[in-house]
C-alpha cells in the first residue's frame, strides 16, 4: 500500500534557493474527484508522464498510487482539461532532509508552498528559516483546490493574508 505522509508550509523568503538541487517543470490536472474523496490526476513531469489516485486518510497521511502512462495519452488527456496547474518544482536537502519548493505559475503566481516527506506523522522536523505558516489539512491550498479555484480568484482579505505571511 502507498502511502504519502506530508506537511506542507508557505514560504517567507527566497533563503530556499541556495539549497536548491533540482529543478522541473510539472504541468497536472484533474479528472475527478470521487464522492467518496478519491482525486484522479494527470500529470507531465519533465519527460515523465503519470496518473495518480489520491485520498486524505487522516492527519496528514494520504494513499497515493501513481503509475507511468504513455506521454501522448497523458497530453492528450491534459489538453482536454479545463482545471490544471503549472509550477516549478525544486528540489533541496536541508539538515538531510529532502524539501521540495513548488512556484506556481499562470493563475496560480505568485503562489510558492514548501513540502516536506515524512516517514510517520511523529517525526521531529527542523523548519528551515524560509518557512512561515504551515498550510499541512487546508484543503484550499490543495493542488486539486488550486486547479479549480486559482490563487489569482482568491477573496482580497485572503491573498493580504498570504502576503503578509
Amino acid at each position: 500500500m502507498a502511502f504519502e505522509i506530508e506537511r506542507r508550509f508557505l514560504i517567507k523568503n527566497d533563503n530556499w534557493k541556495e539549497f536548491i538541487n533540482k529543478k522541473v517543470y510539472i504541468e497536472q490536472g484533474y479528472l475527478s474527484k470521487s464522492l467518496d474523496g478519491w482525486i484522479i490526476r494527470v500529470r507531465l513531469i519533465g519527460k515523465q508522464s503519470k496518473i495518480a489516485l489520491k485520498k486524505h486518510i487522516k492527519g496528514f497521511t494520504n494513499f497515493e498510487f501513481e503509475y507511468s502512462i504513455p506521454r501522448n495519452d497523458a497530453e492528450i488527456i491534459l489538453s482536454n482539461l479545463s482545471n490544471t496547474i503549472k509550477k516549478d518544482r525544486f528540489f533541496l536537502e536541508i539538515e538531510n532532509k529532502n524539501w521540495i519548493i513548488d512556484c506556481f505559475k499562470e493563475n496560480n503566481y505568485p503562489l510558492e508552498i514548501a513540502e516536506i516527506e515524512l516517514s510517520n506523522e511523529e517525526e521531529d522536523l527542523f523548519l528551515p528559516s524560509f518557512i512561515s505558516k504551515e498550510i499541512t489539512g487546508l484543503t484550499h491550498y490543495s493542488n486539486f483546490s488550486l486547479a479549480n479555484n486559482p490563487f489569482s480568484e482568491w477573496q482580497e482579505d485572503f491573498i493580504t493574508t498570504f502576503k503578509s505571511n
